[in-house]
């Protein structure tokens, strides 16, 4: 098959070269013919055609191999082989002059001749290859009758290299595009015409019998993008984007390029600018450890500093599943990195101990922790184990062993905290603080909102009940959460770790915090479906431990702009370290033996602000 592929690619270039070359004596003795007006040539200008025309040959056909004129398929004819064309015609052409006039001195040669030959020789090359591409999008377009009638919104510039693309693809037939700028409308694109602005996106589709609609404006704001999803989704029509700029790698729009509208999409979060040198300086060459490696944020963590050149990547999980899940896809993907994969619990402080002393860790962040509120109300004495004595643990660690960096990943639960998760995250960050003040290690805290499709959270939850047919659950209409997707929060998380001296809490911008309701009608959207008529949307009250609304920070923790414009910091709380051990300690104690009313107590005592009921063992 590949010998029968390459005699025929042989075969076809040259076939182009010879019938390029056959066009150099063509257009030679068609200028020689336009200088006498169509007449007989007489015999003097005549012997000057024979003498010239070996000459042209000769120099033409090196000249076409050098400028690769075969290269480019003839179906596919564009702007670059026409200016390849030209710049190869000129030079030959200017050659040719030249010789001639050093071996012949233009005897039997008019002038005219030398600039008209030229002129028709592009002609020729470049009308031959556009009029073959013209034949074969006529015939791809008679015969694309069984691809899905699509529609095209946008009219630009990625618009035109998405329908190029197209109108080679058996499996679409574009038969309309719509574009909101006036001065494009009833124009056309490859024979595709614009019929107007969005607005006339369902008449076009009832009218055209549309089956899939496509955003080609990687620019579209949040707005259009949700307004596109809603009408098609209300029409019942299929709708795909092309990515955004940000995604975009090129100059290239491809049909392979094209996606489902995600959430992601409709959130709008601009991408995060991040100094990538500040963090190759505390990352690059250095052995990093990762808690919670398997999670959604501790995977994402693994991923992105793997491409930092970490001396070795230490990733720490106690779920096998998952710690094998991303030790596999990071030696699959970075196949020279030096990574140690420790299956473990950070409550368990020999097992944390052994991991520091073996391999040293310069960098940490721990990401471990039990984050479900519903869950950890209903078992809080392992939350506080989890969250709290597996965060000291790592702490002292990271301490005693000298790690130069500590990064705790927070949560916007700790402020004004109304659950014994949200306690136990704030617990964990008072500890850093003030053990930042007694260390050498750098610690720092990173606090942020809710991640999109992380393990546990509502949107992984809303898929779910969508592909049961529904109904979806809120826990109230008004309840709102801050949202960011995965690498976004990741990527911040690096930063801080990047910019803290130690000590601080970083609290990331979260932009507009969103009504759950509204995010649940916007999946359903996503899904082709419509809110309230195919699946609907039940209200359940809230559970125990939730809020309507989440902060950020605390009214008392003065907010101040850093550097960076996603990241703010938070003023740190400091307490009396002796008093703040024996706390610890009594807390520990309370939730190894079960005393709920106890540790709910101690939960009070450390966090004052926390106003969370008496709960069951």
């Amino acid at each position: 098959m590949i010998k029968s592929y390459l005699s025929k690619l042989i075969f076809n270039r040259w076939a182009a070269f010879l019938h390029d070359l056959f066009w150099v004596p063509a257009t030679l003795f068609l200028a020689f013919w336009f200088r006498f007006n169509l007449q007989e040539i007489p015999a003097e200008f005549l012997n000057g055609f024979y003498r010239l025309l070996p000459l042209s040959l000769l120099v033409h056909a090196v000249i076409f191999r050098l400028f690769s004129l075969y290269r480019g398929i003839w179906r596919y004819a564009s702007l670059p082989d026409l200016i390849r064309i030209v710049k190869a015609v000129l030079l030959g052409g200017l050659i040719v002059n030249l010789f001639a006039f050093i071996f012949f001195r233009l005897q039997g040669i008019p002038r005219t001749v030398l600039l008209l030959s030229p002129l028709f020789l592009i002609i020729g090359l470049a009308g031959t290859r556009l009029c073959y591409r013209l034949l074969k999008d006529r015939k791809l377009r008679l015969n694309k009758q069984e691809g899905v009638r699509t529609l095209v919104v946008g009219a630009g510039q990625a618009a035109e290299l998405l329908l190029r693309d197209l109108l080679h693809k058996p499996e679409f037939q574009p038969v309309a595009l719509v574009d909101d700028d006036p001065h494009k409308h009833k124009r056309e694109l490859h024979g595709v015409r614009v019929y107007g602005g969005l607005d006339r996106i369902e008449e076009v589709v009832l009218l055209y019998e549309i089956g899939l609609v496509l955003l080609a404006i990687p620019s579209a704001d949040p707005a259009t993008i949700k307004k596109l999803v809603g009408e098609c989704s209300r029409i019942g029509v299929r709708c795909k984007t092309l990515p955004s700029l940000a995604e975009l790698s090129g100059d290239t729009v491809q049909a392979d390029q094209l996606r489902a509208v995600t959430l992601e999409d409709l959130l709008g979060r601009d991408a995060v600018e991040l100094d990538y040198r500040a963090i190759a300086n505390y990352l690059e060459g250095k052995a990093v450890l990762v808690t919670g490696a398997g999670g959604s944020i501790g995977s994402e963590l693994c991923r992105q500093i793997a491409g930092q050149q970490p001396s070795r990547l230490i990733i720490l999980d106690h779920g096998e599943f998952n710690i094998y899940t991303i030790d596999h896809e990071l030696r699959s993907s970075f196949p020279d990195l030096k990574i140690a994969t420790v299956l473990g619990d950070v409550k368990n402080p020999d097992r944390v101990d052994w991991l520091f002393k073996e391999f040293a860790p310069q960098v940490v962040f721990h990401a471990a922790a039990y984050k479900h509120v519903p869950m950890i109300e209903l078992n809080p004495a392992e939350g506080v184990i989890n969250n709290v004595t597996g965060s000291k643990v790592v702490a002292d660690a990271a301490h005693l062993y000298r790690a130069e960096t500590f990064v705790l990943v927070s949560t916007d639960k700790a402020v004004n905290p109304a659950n014994v998760m949200g306690t136990t995250k704030r617990i964990a960050e008072i500890y850093c603080q003030n053990l930042a003040k007694r260390s050498q290690t750098r610690f720092i805290t990173t606090r942020f909102g809710n991640v999109l499709g992380s393990a546990g959270s509502v949107v992984p939850l809303f898929e779910k009940q969508i592909l049961a047919g529904g109904p979806l659950t809120v826990t109230h209409p008004d309840i709102t959460r801050y949202f960011m997707t995965i690498p976004e929060s990741v990527g911040l998380i690096l930063q801080a770790g990047a910019m803290g001296r130690g000590g601080e809490i970083f609290v990331l911008d979260m932009g507009e915090p969103m009504l759950i309701r509204e995010l649940a009608e916007e999946m359903i959207r996503l899904s082709g479906l419509v809110p309230g008529q195919d699946i609907e949307i039940i209200y359940t009250g809230l559970r125990p431990g939730e809020k309507l609304f989440e902060e950020i920070f605390h009214e008392r923790e003065n907010l101040q702009k850093t550097n960076h414009p996603k990241l703010f910091l938070a003023s740190s709380r400091e307490v009396d370290w002796q008093w703040l051990q024996e706390e610890l300690a009594a807390l520990h104690r309370s939730a190894s033996s079960r005393d709920i009313s106890a540790l709910i107590e101690h939960l009070r005592q450390i966090v004052p602000e926390y106003q969370g009921d008496r709960l069951n063992p």
